[in-house]
């Protein structure tokens, strides 16, 4: 089975692929992917990478429904945030209202860094990384995620989604 990893860092305007690899399972050997692979993982990062980038830019417009448009409007989404599990795409959209769009709320500046893209294959990934929101007074919540991506008839959207905070 081939993996590929893809270290990518997004900007509140772009996304830019920093570096790239491709791991075979058990060899510890990086060969080069097929040349009928790699346009289909390169599309496939593409994707996500693209749905990523929009979130952040959502995000940082105060646009909670834009944000949302990268999550499977679906009751069988899973978000998990803590000790708390969310599912489907309506009661997720309500716990992001409450928790920073609420009064007295606020959503801050969203950034992703140290962000990981593992191509299962031309409908599936897998993005590890750290969130951090700047916020007005100078706080920086921050955590890791992970979340699994499928390709969708729309497009890459977030079908499960594991926060944490620090």
């Amino acid at each position: 089975m081939v993996l590929a990893h893809s270290p990518v860092s997004l900007d509140p305007v772009a996304v830019r692929l920093t570096a790239k690899e491709t791991v075979t399972a058990g060899t510890g050997q990086q060969p080069e992917a097929s040349s009928q692979q790699q346009p289909l993982r390169d599309n496939a990062e593409e994707g996500v990478k693209h749905v990523l980038g929009s979130q952040v830019e959502a995000w940082n417009r105060g646009n909670l429904q834009a944000y949302m448009d990268g999550y499977w409007r679906s009751p069988d989404l899973v978000f998990f945030s803590g000790a708390t599990v969310t599912r489907g795409w309506q009661p997720t959209l309500e716990r992001y209202q409450q928790r920073y769009a609420s009064a007295g709320r606020e959503m801050g500046k969203l950034e992703f860094s140290e962000l990981h893209v593992d191509v299962l294959n031309e409908r599936a990934a897998v993005v590890t990384g750290h969130w951090r929101l700047t916020m007005s007074d100078g706080k920086q919540p921050h955590g890791l995620f992970t979340l699994v991506f499928k390709k969708m008839d729309a497009g890459w959207r977030i079908v499960h989604d594991h926060s944490s905070g620090e």
